[in-house]
């Protein structure tokens, strides 16, 4: 998979996820989870990028380690600014790598996701990304 991202070396592996463009991904993931609508609701996951109450309490854990003050509320899920904060700060924890094909998975699967119970989904996202 290839995929016209790009990241900046920097020193701390945070710093390079923030500096990632993580937008291609998260566009991608968006027209298959939500077809851009920031109301959609699917059981427990809603906005554009389909989060769950899992994500948004993962978020606040990884904020509040950092020592921030700031959290994340189940309503933020229907803003698209803050649902993409939401993935960039999810991928700055558990995907360090900047792996496009692990976030993929890993956003459908979770964090110990499986490969072929993933596929379908990798592919039908790998079909939005822009080549």
């Amino acid at each position: 998979l290839h995929i016209e991202a790009h990241s900046f070396p920097t020193r701390r592996s945070s710093d390079l996820a923030k500096k990632f463009d993580w937008r291609p991904v998260m566009d991608a993931i968006t027209q298959v989870e939500s077809k851009g609508n920031a109301k959609a609701v699917n059981g427990p996951h809603a906005g554009i990028l389909q989060i769950s109450h899992h994500v948004v309490t993962e978020c606040n854990n990884i904020l509040k380690a950092k020592g921030s003050k700031k959290r994340y509320t189940m309503a933020d899920r229907f803003s698209p600014e803050k649902s993409r904060e939401m993935f960039v700060l999810f991928q700055s924890k558990y995907n360090k790598t900047n792996n496009a094909e692990r976030a993929i998975r890993m956003w459908h699967g979770g964090i110990n996701f499986s490969k072929s119970k993933t596929q379908q989904y990798y592919n039908k996202v790998k079909r939005f990304l822009r080549n």
